[in-house]
């Protein structure tokens, strides 16, 4: 054998044995055994598994959001409820209509009055226009009214008659008998010795002064019961003991009768007669409610005058309550009010409002609706069927309603 040959022999050698130790440690540390087969528990069909069915749609699923307000009723019933606008622009003055269904009002954008007829539309109660009206005091049928305009002339408009009377321009405060026969005002003189309260014929015919206001015109608020006893409160009587904020409040009548006073616990009063005159709604704030405004109730004939004096619980003013008949109040009360606010109210003007209804029989108080919209309720009148709450946006003017049943 040559030499050549011996090499090749030895290359063959040693690449046969790089493969074979190759092998030998795959074998050992990499190759792995067979997997057993995996033994599944017997089911009572015999150990076969059920079979999938037919796949079918897949469901969709629509997201929950939690936290949504209800949506709100049509008819109040304590909770969120709709309110409805009747107009597209600010108005003022409202005040219930003649046939009791709707309510009056007038428009400043074009200085004519209105009323709501049964299908919510607004129908003008004449064609004559009043522009730039300051103030507006209706009679209890809302057939007249007295108009009070920023030149200081009054006049007495009769939109049935479609006639008006002229009033002298020193008097001020106006408000209707009870029969809307004569009319209530101050007369301001120039001189504090020729301030009375008088009264009128509502031609403006037979004028009597029959009550010297002096110095103190501005503590003397008109207030004619429909009892026709009682035309105005006087806050000039003596400071009383019992606390810096009470007060004595003096019922005046056309005949200086001596009635009974008021004796009240807080300042800014602020009176409104029931439908009969037997009881008074009035608004005080004082030290006891934190300075917020709150209601009370008490018996006002000039046999009971001042007694049953008693709180009703709710913060607000006089102003944003209605009577639907002689035992029961409706009451727009600002929601969250401060301290103090009944001292500043115009600084809380915009506060949201829930109305409440009071049961005065009983001096019950329920939570009547929220109105969908967080607004601020003024000027609130009642339908005669009590039916209907009618009033102002107190944010943008506007007349709305609400559905009381």
């Amino acid at each position: 054998m040559n030499e050549r040959f011996k090499k090749i022999l030895v290359v063959i050698g040693f690449i046969i044995s790089v493969f074979a130790i190759g092998y030998g440690l795959y074998y050992t540390f990499f190759k792995t055994a067979a997997p057993l087969p995996t033994v599944l528990p017997a089911t009572e069909d015999g150990g076969n598994l059920p079979t999938s069915g037919e796949a079918g749609e897949r469901p969709i699923t629509t997201p929950t959001t939690g936290g949504g307000l209800p949506p709100a009723a049509e008819v109040a019933g304590g909770g969120r409820t709709v309110t409805t606008a009747l107009t597209q622009t600010a108005v003022t003055s409202t005040n219930a209509s003649s046939d009791g269904a709707g309510v009056n009002f007038y428009n400043p954008t074009d200085g004519k009055f209105y009323t709501i007829d049964e299908n919510g539309n607004p129908v003008a109660l004449s064609d004559e226009k009043f522009p730039e009206v300051e103030s507006v005091e209706w009679n209890k049928d809302g057939e007249k009214a007295v108009l009070e305009f920023p030149d200081g002339t009054n006049i007495v408009y009769d939109f049935n008659d479609e006639r008006q009377v002229t009033l002298p321009k020193h008097w001020e405060d106006f408000e209707f008998s009870p029969e809307s026969d004569e009319i209530l005002a101050k007369s301001i003189g120039v001189d504090p010795n020729n301030r009375w309260l008088v009264t009128t014929n509502d031609d403006g015919s037979n004028a009597v002064a029959f009550q010297a206001l002096g110095e103190n015109a501005d503590k003397v608020q008109v207030a004619w019961s429909p009892n026709d006893q009682v035309v105005a409160f006087s806050d000039t009587a003596d400071p009383i003991s019992g606390g810096l904020d009470r007060k004595f409040i003096l019922p005046l009548g056309k005949n200086s009768e001596n009635y009974k006073g008021l004796t009240v616990e807080g300042l800014l009063f602020s009176p409104l007669w029931s439908p009969g005159g037997k009881t008074l709604l009035y608004s005080v704030a004082g030290d006891y409610s934190d300075n917020k405004p709150l209601l009370w109730l008490v018996d006002a004939t000039p046999a009971t005058m001042g007694e049953n004096r008693h709180s009703l619980g709710l913060n607000t003013w006089v102003d944003k309550c209605t009577f639907s008949d002689s035992k029961t109040v409706y009451c727009a009360v600002p929601r969250n009010l401060p301290s103090n606010a009944g001292l500043g109210r115009a600084l809380y003007l915009d506060y949201p409002d829930t109305l409440y209804k009071i049961d005065l029989s009983s001096s019950k108080v329920t939570l009547v609706a929220i109105p969908e919209e967080d607004i601020p309720m003024e000027n609130l009148s009642v339908s005669e069927d009590g039916s209907i709450l009618y009033f102002i946006n107190g944010l943008d003017g506007t007349l709305q309603m609400m559905k009381l049943k």
